[in-house]
């Protein structure tokens, strides 16, 4: 491949948990990521399963830097790439940030298809936080999980409990890319941590938003 490299980066469309729970996407699981990748001159597309305006936790909008720190990258949500208008073979690498809004609408069979495209054809795949809930669908082309006997970090059962949603989730994404075969690791809750098992890349929660596009970086290199 030539050293222009294109990143897709699909983001949660949905927006609600329940009537007193708005959701999306985790801001700077997605800011921090797009803006390194911009940096190192990639080529980035950012996607959703309905495509049109990504919707953002208002939660990360309190806790992320001010919002024009964040300019270029919340321009790109105003209008993301439908998912089914994806061709795999224009990327070299694909990446879902996190948000509770991932937990309902990456682990569809359309999604899962798309990983396993990635994963087919020996490409990097990245997730952080919530955003491995887009391997739950992924699989081989013998039907095994994509995960199954792989290394993989993401949101943890302790920190789901920590922010009180964990009686909201549709699963707990540690126990299921367990169930799926996974060798789950983690560190202690909010700490920094990134697994790397080959070409596939988890990060543990938002503070490894920017430790996960490095190794990205550093896979691609």
């Amino acid at each position: 491949m030539s050293d222009q490299k294109n990143i897709l980066i699909i983001v949660t469309s949905h927006n609600q948990i329940d009537a007193d729970h708005p959701t999306g996407l985790w801001l700077e699981e997605f800011a921090i990521p797009f803006q390194l990748f911009r940096q190192h001159t990639y080529t980035v597309t950012v996607a959703s399963p309905l495509g049109g305006m990504a919707p953002i936790d208002p939660r990360s909008l309190s806790t992320s830097e001010p919002a024009e720190a964040h300019g270029d990258a919340l321009q790109a949500l105003q209008y993301t790439e439908p998912l089914n208008s994806v061709n795999v073979d224009d990327y070299d690498a694909v990446f879902f940030p996190g948000g509770h809004g991932t937990m309902y609408d990456l682990p569809i069979p359309e999604v899962g298809r798309v990983v396993s495209q990635f994963f087919d054809a020996q490409k990097v795949v990245a997730a952080v936080c919530h955003g491995p809930a887009a391997f739950v669908q992924a699989t081989q082309s013998d039907g095994t999980p994509i995960v199954k006997g792989r290394k993989v970090t993401g949101f943890t059962n302790e920190e789901e409990e920590e922010v009180k949603l964990a009686q909201l989730m549709p699963f707990l994404l540690e126990s299921r890319l367990q169930e799926l075969g996974a060798k789950f690791e983690k560190a202690s809750m909010w700490s920094d941590y990134v697994v790397v098992d080959g070409k596939l890349i988890t990060g543990q929660n938002p503070q490894s938003s920017a430790s996960v596009a490095k190794a990205v970086i550093e896979a691609l290199a």
